[in-house]
């Protein structure tokens, strides 16, 4: 059964928690995908198996969660991340951010790094409304964002093209994480398939170039793509998660 929380900006956030030994595993999804997704699933499934607390949820605007995609932007989906982390788990947490999840997860580490124990991201995507979005757009889409608003575009995923805001590229240019230095205290692992045609393989390497920490390596996984979600991939998530909570547990220790 599907339960919710109210965010303290009055956004009603739907969400799914399974009780379970900390630290928790909180997963954070897409650019306008939901927690019904194979990964958060299969997340779920896992954590059950061995006993972990885990939480999936849904940005506002997103999945069952209340809101219009269109009015939402980086800032909005931080802050629901950051307010399910804060009012539905207990202690620090292991992330794991899927795409646009990878940037929020980031941004996690950065804003509350008390309450991340861990990182595990797949095909992250820090500042992709930035460098994948406005920086590809011709003179003509620019221009049409700018003066209308708003920027329709063909979608891979769904029949409905991607509508694209002028707020979100605003609104995203104020949560940037690669502009500045980005310290990872805690175990962080980056998965990357070599075949993913939305965030290619120079972002990862990029990130990983960024940020600094004792503990940070990145894994990638030649012909898989964006979705990263067959048997093998998902296996790698679960191992890469394996490894970051023994790392947190012998730190613990």
């Amino acid at each position: 059964m599907v339960a919710s929380f109210e965010t303290p900006e009055g956004r009603r956030i739907a969400y799914h928690r399974t009780p379970g030994q900390g630290p928790g595993v909180v997963f954070l999804g897409g650019f306008r995908s939901d927690m019904e997704g194979t990964k958060a699933l299969a997340l779920e499934a896992w954590a059950k198996a061995r006993g972990q607390a885990f939480l999936r949820f849904d940005y506002s605007g997103h999945g069952q969660s209340s809101g219009a995609f269109e009015e939402g932007g980086i800032g909005d989906w931080f802050a629901d991340a950051a307010a399910a982390i804060t009012a539905l788990t207990e202690g620090p947490q292991v992330l794991v951010g899927s795409s646009m999840g990878g940037w929020l997860a980031l941004l996690c580490a950065r804003e509350m790094p008390d309450r991340v124990a861990g990182l595990v991201t797949v095909a992250a995507a820090p500042d992709f409304t930035e460098d994948g979005m406005w920086a590809e757009f011709d003179a003509d889409q620019r221009r049409a964002l700018t003066e209308t608003g708003r920027l329709e575009l063909p979608s891979d995923y769904s029949d409905e093209p991607y509508v694209i805001t002028r707020r979100l590229i605003e609104d995203g240019r104020e949560w940037l994480v690669l502009r500045s230095p980005l310290g990872l205290r805690v175990p962080a692992r980056f998965l990357q398939g070599t075949a993913d045609a939305d965030v290619p393989v120079s972002v990862a390497l990029r990130l990983l170039d960024h940020v600094s920490g004792p503990d940070i390596r990145l894994t990638l996984v030649k012909d898989a793509d964006h979705r990263f979600s067959t048997p093998d991939c998902l296996a790698l998530i679960e191992t890469a998660l394996d490894e970051v909570l023994g790392r947190v547990d012998r730190t613990a220790g």
